[in-house]
């Protein structure tokens, strides 16, 4: 967020060769992270020393992200087609990406990585919880990813959500959020169905619950607009040891949903 468009666009565009150069690094950030950037030669040796079918996956997915991001520095999140644009490269790729890492090792079947449609779905599932609950932060930090063709109806800034006066109609607007999510429930259960290896498919079916579970603190929720809503520890802990076969994984994305439909036949 401290570096100028002239400078971040050419870097998103170009990431990808980074990879293949030993010796660059960048070191002008000032955010938290900057030590991937400053260290970076570190993570491109492991990057080369990968297979030639790993390296052509994320080398792919990086191209296409970058140039996806930048898009994004010079146009703003107006339509929920925006988000769901924005949603793919930010995580809809990764998805596929990993995907088509799993059927690169051999460790899942190679149509695990085809079916983009599914797989950028999921991604959708997982970014745009993230994007709902960090709201507060992105206020702070001069993001915003909430789509104008919603907010605008409360307010003429996406930070009028945030005033007391303002609150029936932000929650509303949080709701129809929360409703647009859930609709990618289905391709996150039928993704999941598809995993094979134990330890893919559980590593996968806690991101499911936890975001499912997260999702639903979300539902007609205030403190959205006032902080970072989290799960509990000791619930995040018990979906992490629960979520260990399809059919619990089932049951844990039943329950969640049943209570944000509980919710809103109460409201």
């Amino acid at each position: 967020m401290t570096l100028s468009l002239e400078t971040k666009i050419p870097m998103l565009h170009n990431f990808h060769t980074y990879l293949y150069q030993a010796d660059w690094r960048f070191t002008e950030s000032q955010e938290k992270n900057r030590q991937v950037l400053e260290d970076f030669p570190t993570i491109s040796l492991e990057f080369r020393n990968l297979a030639v079918g790993y390296q052509k996956v994320i080398v792919d997915i990086c191209h296409k992200m970058g140039v996806g991001m930048a898009e994004f520095l010079e146009k703003k999140v107006e339509s929920l087609l925006d988000l769901d644009k924005y949603g793919h490269y930010v995580s809809g790729l990764s998805v596929i990406g990993l995907s088509q890492l799993f059927s690169a090792s051999g460790l899942e079947d190679s149509s695990i990585g085809e079916d983009t449609r599914l797989l950028n779905s999921v991604g959708l599932f997982f970014q745009k919880i993230n994007i709902i609950r960090d709201y507060v932060d992105d206020q702070l930090e001069g993001r915003a990813f909430w789509p104008r063709e919603m907010w605008s109806k409360c307010g003429e800034k996406l930070s009028d959500l945030a005033k007391p006066e303002n609150i029936v109609p932000a929650v509303q607007c949080l709701n129809e959020l929360v409703t647009n999510a859930l609709q990618h429930v289905p391709d996150v259960l039928l993704y999941q169905s598809q995993l094979r290896n134990q330890k893919i498919f559980h590593f996968s079916a806690i991101l499911q619950v936890m975001s499912m579970a997260t999702l639903a603190t979300f539902y007609n929720n205030q403190q959205v607009f006032k902080g970072v809503v989290k799960i509990r520890k000791g619930q995040a802990l018990k979906l992490m040891m629960d979520a260990t076969n399809m059919q619990a994984v089932r049951a844990i994305i039943y329950q969640y949903a049943n209570e944000v439909s509980e919710i809103f036949h109460y409201i």
